[in-house]
């Protein structure tokens, strides 16, 4: 747009994104949108902005630029001590002084002007800095400048501009400057005045429309809390997370794939008098439930995703946001307050991948803490703990390099010394707070959301902070030894055999999901509902009638959110089912049924008043013949439900039902019958049904199974210990298990044969084939369908595979050559 270089005001809807220069990074994002999203129903605050040339002139104005050059010029930013004072010195300048007369006018005017277009005197307003430096493609600047909610007033507002131009000069954005050559005066900043949003009395929080951890594209991430969203910002409380599907989401489905309630322990709301802003403790009934409900949740994600397709059509490549919301708690609506582009993922090359492990069993033992895993890295140090106070005397810390940041929450001028930590951990905050967003930047593993650690850590004790074993983070005493190996995805070779995964964990399961992989062999329900439902399932629905009301209390705590056990069961696994489903669809997903022995489920909450005891329970009640039991059948019920929510509510009809250990064809089709009373059928909007082929008989009657099903999956390791009569957990025989057994092979290979006549898929899902070679190979010869193995073998299967596969095609050539070739001989 054609704007006077004098201009020093504007309204919101004037700016661009070609008007970064004037009106920096975040004003001419909200100013993009405000002009061009609004018309699809995105709602964001009218506000006013104070240009760059405002800055500029101040600094001017005032005799500023002398001075604070002599100052940045005599202090080494590496120096934490120098780099305070020069800050410090830097900003009491700028807030001492002086607007120009016409400047002020101007700026009084255009606050008098918005005030009046809500009908009140002097209108609350959020006063935001926006540097002209944010956002850009190799750094991101944003968030080091400062922000003031609910002012009002005109000397307030003036107050708040002077300290946004003096946090151009945090000592967090003067190292940062420093350490990417961009020199201090070629980077302005311009103000936001935006009329504030009642979410003090609302909620408030941020979303991304990029998984922050994983770089997994198609899910927008939202954290939230009740009150003003610096508390979630800062990382200063355990926000609520859900996470949104957009494919599913853009079709009209229910994309809601997660959500996770956070403690939410206090919120931020206005102020009185002087105090503009003030912290007060939540109450229990805003602890238990979440902050948005699932039309909010729904609606957030469509912005997000609209937001997004519009700045990737602008940008003419794919554009991940970052987004600020929030509610307004007078009129329930949804407003989006700040958006820019995701500069971390969106930057990070995909084409290799590192993976860490931890191969000591037995760290377990010496688990001191756990929180909330930020990256997937692993990092050994020496404790150092801060208190949040120490911020205003950041000289004084002796933070050597190397040590493990331990604190309740970081803050943006601890950044020159978190550059230097080996891990960061802190008690409070999200996956999208301070701590995490830096130690992400920085590529530092980060455990947030611990609670406790700077009580159950100890100043100078070594410790290792890993991030490499799914969504939780944890730390262990001592040093655990660890390894790395990187995988160049572009030099895996292509094979015949479909390799699929067996992916167990449903927060690693976005981490998976750019491995060229062929879908989910095996998703076992009993890892969800092990380790993240927790409590048995009958439990769940007649806790109230066994008189224990400390099992009672226990659910009661675990059900918080959710209005019954019921619901919190089928709610629990859907997301488990569907956080899976979602990373590898259109690729087909295998959910197996629950498959617990008694004393499984016997030590359980609740188990022991539902559970036998059995002798055996390896070959007891377990897998089909519980499902259509009077004594179980309610739980199963639950269980279909759940499935009939991820496949026909949230839309992701790749997943495929498994049933285990199902010994006979009648015991089958009693499973169905229960499967129809709870509204899935076989055959009905796609679904498909394979049976885990784990049992003589299901091999010796395999013709009669494959009638009533849509594929078979050899679970080798019952089906290995059952052809043989052995029990691989009893010492004195575990020496006889093998999977390479002659008769286990000769039943493996019926199968196959069995399953290709009556033109049905056969897999296999065990670790043989890659421990292996010569089972695989074996499997390979046999035309097994698919081979599906976990994650950490899939590299090696993946090449084993290729190479038994080209020495087959070899042998297909070479012996009929050569069997020509001694005929000819002989003749």
């Amino acid at each position: 747009m054609n704007m006077k270089t004098k201009a020093y005001t504007l309204k919101l809807n004037e700016a661009s994104l070609s008007d970064i220069e004037l009106v920096g990074g975040k004003n001419a994002s909200l100013g993009e949108m405000l002009k061009n999203l609004s018309e699809q129903g995105i709602m964001i605050p009218g506000g006013f902005i104070i240009t760059a040339e405002a800055y500029y002139q101040f600094i001017a104005y005032n005799d500023l630029d002398i001075s604070i050059k002599e100052i940045i010029a005599g202090t080494d930013v590496n120096d934490i001590k120098q780099l305070n004072r020069c800050g410090s010195a830097i900003r009491k300048l700028i807030q001492k002084g002086a607007f120009p007369v016409d400047m002020q006018k101007e700026i009084m005017t255009a606050y008098h002007n918005l005030s009046l277009e809500y009908g009140e005197e002097h209108t609350d307003v959020a006063v935001r800095s926006s540097a002209t430096a944010e956002d850009l493609p190799d750094a991101s600047f944003a968030g080091q400048q400062d922000t003031y909610l609910n002012i009002s007033g005109r000397e307030e507002l003036l107050v708040a501009v002077r300290n946004c131009f003096a946090s151009l000069f945090t000592d967090r954005a003067i190292s940062y400057r420093k350490g990417f050559g961009y020199d201090d005066f070629l980077i302005g900043l311009s103000v936001c005045v935006q009329k504030m949003v009642r979410s003090d009395i609302g909620a408030s929080g941020v979303a991304f429309s990029i998984d922050t951890e994983s770089g997994f594209k198609d899910a927008v991430i939202i954290n939230g809390a009740y009150g003003l969203g610096e508390m979630v910002v800062q990382g200063a409380i355990n926000p609520d997370e859900f996470t949104v599907y957009k494919p599913t989401l853009n079709k009209g489905y229910n994309g809601i794939i997660e959500k996770k309630l956070g403690s939410k322990e206090k919120k931020m709301i206005y102020g009185k008098g002087a105090e503009r802003v003030a912290i007060i403790e939540t109450t229990v009934d805003e602890r238990n439930n979440f902050c948005l409900t699932d039309e909010q949740i729904l609606e957030l994600g469509r912005w997000v995703v609209k937001i997004e397709a519009y700045y990737s059509k602008l940008k003419g490549k794919w554009c991940p946001m970052d987004v600020e919301w929030a509610v307004d708690g007078k009129s329930d609506k949804l407003f989006i307050v700040q958006a820019r582009p995701e500069t971390i993922h969106s930057r990070k090359q995909t084409h290799t991948i590192t993976h860490y492990a931890i191969h000591d069993e037995s760290r377990f033992e010496k688990l001191l803490v756990k929180g909330i895993a930020v990256g997937d890295k692993i990092a050994t140090g020496k404790v150092h703990l801060l208190k949040y106070m120490d911020r205003d005397g950041i000289q004084n810390i002796d933070f050597k390099p190397g040590d493990v940041m331990v604190t309740d929450m970081t803050d943006p001028d601890w950044e020159p010394i978190m550059k230097i930590a080996s891990a960061i951990i802190t008690n409070k905050g999200g996956r999208t707070c301070h701590a995490a967003i830096v130690a992400r930047e920085l590529g530092v593993p980060a455990i947030v959301g611990c609670g406790n650690a700077t009580e159950l850590l100890k100043d100078r004790q070594l410790v290792t902070a890993s991030c490499a074993e799914g969504e939780a983070g944890l730390i262990y005493e001592g040093e655990i030894a660890f390894d790395s190996t990187e995988f160049d995805l572009a030099s895996l070779p292509e094979t015949k055999t479909p390799v699929m995964m067996n992916v167990a964990s449903p927060d690693m399961a976005f981490s998976y999901a750019h491995y060229p992989n062929k879908g989910v062999g095996l998703a076992r329900e009993e890892f969800i509902i092990n380790n993240y439902i927790k409590i048995h399932p009958l439990a769940l629905i007649h806790h109230h009638e066994l008189n224990d009301e400390k099992l009672s209390l226990e659910i009661q705590e675990a059900i918080k959110g959710y209005p019954d056990g019921e619901t919190f069961f089928i709610e629990k696994l859907s997301y488990g089912i569907a956080k899976i489903a979602a990373a590898f669809n259109p690729n087909k997903v295998i959910v197996r049924f629950s498959d617990f022995k008694t004393n499984e489920y016997f030590n359980m909450p609740g188990g022991k008043y539902f559970e036998p005891v059995e002798e055996n329970p390896m070959i007891g009640w377990r897998g089909a013949s519980r499902y259509y039991s009077e004594a179980y059948k309610a739980a199963f019920g639950l269980e279909c439900k759940a499935i009939k929510k991820v496949r026909e509510e949230m839309g992701l009809t790749n997943v495929v039902v498994m049933i285990p250990f199902c010994r006979t064809i009648s015991e089958l089709l009693m499973v169905y019958g229960v499967m129809e009373e709870n509204g899935l059928k076989r055959g009905e909007n796609g679904l498909e049904v394979f049976l885990m082929a784990e049992l003589p008989s299901n091999i010796i009657l395999a013709d009669q199974f494959a009638q009533h099903i849509d594929g078979f999956s050899i679970g080798s390791n019952d089906l290995t210990q059952l052809i043989l009569g052995l029990d691989r957990d009893s010492s004195l025989v575990a020496g006889l298990y093998n999977e390479r057994n002659d008769a286990v092979k000769m039943m493996i290979s019926s199968l196959i044969k069995t399953a290709k006549q009556t033109g049905i898929k056969v897999g296999i899902c065990g670790q043989g084939p890659s421990d292996y070679p010569d089972f695989a190979q074996f499997l390979v010869e046999e035309g097994i369908d698919s081979i599906s193995v976990t994650p950490d073998s899939f590299f090696k299967t993946v090449v084993a595979i290729n190479e038994i596969e080209q020495q087959l095609e070899i042998a297909k050539i070479t012996v009929p050559l050569i069997a020509n070739h001694i005929e000819k001989l002989s003749a």
